[in-house]
């Protein structure tokens, strides 16, 4: 616990002028964010007697180690950074708020030549028109099968647009008017396209438009007679109708609002808002978020904001939003507002009529929200708070392992050995901190070797981090650190890490606890690798998978937990997360490697003219055996890139025949080395998906 008067700026250090602070802790990791009007007075308030602080501020002060700020011209800008810092370091101790499930929208692919309707998940993307979200994904469905009797738009994958335009045959939705089928010319993209633009109009609210037009079509075909076409625009309203019937009215004005409402008590908030366009509720979400600061419900509604629309422009913003408490101050926050949508808008509290009403149905939502949350909450962290105390006495440990990592190595055969680093923080995934590693010491199959140089290379960037912030005193830390710097790691999506600009790496972060996922060697190589480095403050244990044993370092006999145990549940947790992990990436290098080419190899040959000398000779076994002149006649091939080419397919053995799978025949020519869109193509190799990882 650090004293703030360690770290605390003399007062005529700080400016008195606007700005937004970080809080840092020992690790030099981001805990607290914050923007204040003058950073004088702000930074001021937190270096008073603690016995004066809200417990939580109390907590976040002691916990802190320094404090930095940037000053900013105007209140805006305030807020506009704190959102920024806020998304980019995850502090603990700022609201955050956690949806309470992954919310479906309806999206209308506008980006596409031919528009499509689909249901979609998680970041919005460029040019697409987003619907709700919506409670659940039948009930867009459901919606969807309504209208597309009367807006037919496209709603399969490229896959089946792509198939059908290769067959000349619509699939079944074409066949029964569901689909204007645009896959086989029976419309031009321009008029699909104004198909998409009159669903995504009525789904906008516009509706009134739409039912007078079929309605006069209707009687005009009643007139003339044309009864089938009379009873087809009949069902046709029928559809829209029971569509609008879905979405109530609730504003007679057809208001474009979003409506915000908060139920708190001194631990816990949930926010819920209802999405209000066209007088109807098109969409409702619901957040949670532990009070981890000392917050009034204005402030809890401008973290919302920030939330709700620090992604979102245009119409996205609508015109009016009603919250049950103000910002204080509100003007910078309506000003933001207002620059996000490009217009103005209004930001108020509902007093009277139909708008209050509803913002009271919002409330009880909120409430029952907050209701059911805790419910689940109390018997959650009760478990995990077991299962971290059994832990700590099961492995004699000072205190609970709040910080746990997990190292798991995966091969095939003793190719591609690949390893995963897991972490668990309060006994829950922190996906954002997975790392993943390629084995580089060695070559062949060796779990206990390969796991002494995962740890090794993990705890060298700890130290590395350490010594350049001074707190690590050993000799060797100046050469551990230059090791690390030469070495590489990958995030959970596989990009390199390198030297951070101003943001403290993942690695700096210590654990309490390292498992490993296998036996007494196992634990062994990895109580090695630390005690080489001269770490001796952190916990080693490992799980073996066939009698489920706590193997821990020196140890003749595995501590046995009671099969249930909350904390051996906890561990088979972790180590089967890690597993997960590490048997992912090493499937992915593995289809990789089977899609590689001896073209890959050679250097400067992109994409683009791979496909040049495919197209040109048609296999990569005719292309072996063509000449230097004969490559050079390929647009974009030089004579120097022609000779490099054929050196390179003089060297690489000849592929496998490839096979035909359905009649066992070995076809004489080989398979094309790239696929449709420049990708490798995949022939011999399993359909490969990486999970969401991260």
């Amino acid at each position: 616990m650090a004293d703030p008067s360690s770290y605390r700026p003399r007062p005529g250090q700080i400016p008195d002028s606007p700005g937004v602070y970080r809080f840092r802790d020992e690790h030099r990791r981001v805990i607290y964010v914050g923007k204040a009007k003058s950073l004088r007075q702000r930074l001021a308030s937190y270096f008073q007697d603690l016995a004066n602080l809200h417990p939580r501020t109390r907590t976040m002060v002691t916990t802190a180690a320094s404090v930095e700020w940037t000053v900013v011209s105007t209140e805006v800008e305030a807020l506009q950074l704190e959102y920024s810092w806020i998304k980019e370091y995850d502090p603990r101790f700022n609201v955050k708020y956690r949806d309470d499930k992954s919310y479906p929208y309806l999206a209308v692919t506008m980006n596409e030549e031919f528009p499509r309707v689909q249901v979609m998940r998680g970041h919005k993307k460029k040019g697409v028109r987003y619907f709700g979200p919506y409670g659940h994904a039948w009930a867009i469905r459901d919606t969807v099968d309504l209208l597309l009797r009367v807006f037919p738009v496209r709603t399969c994958s490229a896959g089946v647009f792509k198939n059908a335009a290769r067959t000349g045959r619509p699939c079944l939705l074409g066949y029964i008017g569901k689909c204007s089928a645009p896959c086989v010319g029976r419309v031009s993209a321009q008029e699909h396209r104004e198909l998409a633009e009159e669903f995504s109009d009525f789904m906008a609210g516009r509706t009134g438009t739409y039912l007078r037009r079929l309605e006069k079509q209707m009687t005009e075909a009643a007139e003339e007679m044309e009864y089938e076409r009379a009873a087809r625009l009949r069902d046709d309203i029928g559809a829209l109708r029971k569509a609008m019937e879905k979405s109530a009215v609730v504003l007679a004005d057809a208001t474009d609002a979003d409506l915000i409402a908060v139920a708190e008590d001194e631990l816990e908030a949930a926010v819920q808002i209802f999405h209000v366009r066209g007088g109807r509720v098109r969409g409702q979400r619901g957040w949670v978020t532990d009070k981890v600061e000392e917050i009034t419900t204005g402030a809890l509604v401008e973290h919302a904001l920030q939330q709700l629309y620090g992604e979102e422009t245009g119409d996205s913003v609508p015109k009016e939003v009603l919250v049950p408490a103000l910002p204080e101050p509100v003007e910078p926050v309506q000003e933001w507002l207002t620059g996000r949508r490009g217009s103005g808008v209004s930001l108020r509290i509902p007093q009277r009529g139909d708008k209050k009403a509803l913002m009271e149905t919002v409330a009880r939502n909120a409430q029952q929200a907050l209701a059911l949350h805790k419910t689940k909450r109390a018997s959650d962290l009760t478990t995990r708070s077991r299962a971290l105390e059994e832990i700590a006495e099961a492995l004699d440990l000072d205190s609970a392992p709040l910080r746990i990592e997990c190292f798991d190595i995966s091969h095939l055969q003793g190719d591609d050995v690949v390893a995963s680093m897991v972490v668990f923080e309060d006994g829950l995934q922190r996906k954002s901190e997975y790392r993943r590693f390629q084995i580089k010491g060695f070559e062949g199959q060796d779990d206990v070797r390969s796991m002494h140089e995962v740890i090794t290379r993990r705890f060298k960037r700890y130290i590395a981090d350490k010594e350049k912030t001074g707190e690590w005193g050993d000799e060797g830390a100046q050469e551990v650190a230059q090791d690390a710097a030469q070495d590489d790691f990958r995030d959970a999506s596989g990009n390199t890490l390198t030297e951070d600009i101003g943001r403290p790496k993942k690695f700096a972060y210590p654990p309490q606890l390292v498992v490993v996922d296998g036996g007494q060697p196992q634990v062994a190589a990895a109580r090695k690798a630390l005690d080489e480095l001269g770490i001796d403050d952190i916990a080693v244990c490992g799980l073996a998978k066939r009698l489920e044993e706590v193997w821990l370092p020196d140890e003749d006999d595995p501590v046995v937990l009671p099969r249930t145990s909350e904390g051996l549940y906890l561990l088979q947790r972790v180590r089967d997360e890690a597993h997960r992990f590490a048997i992912t990436y090493q499937r992915t290098k593995r289809a990789k490697r089977f899609r590689s080419s001896p073209l890959d190899d050679v250097p400067g040959l992109g994409d683009t003219r791979k496909q040049a000398l495919l197209k040109h000779f048609g296999s990569l076994k005719k292309l072996r055996s063509a000449t230097i002149d004969q490559i050079c006649e390929v647009p974009g091939i030089g004579r120097k890139t022609a000779e490099t080419i054929a050196v390179a397919l003089a060297q690489a053995a000849p592929a496998a025949p490839a096979v035909n799978t359905a009649t066992g025949e070995i076809m004489e020519e080989e398979p094309d080395i790239m696929g449709s869109g420049g990708e490798p193509a995949t022939a011999g190799a399993p359909d490969e998906r990486r999970g969401q990882e991260t």
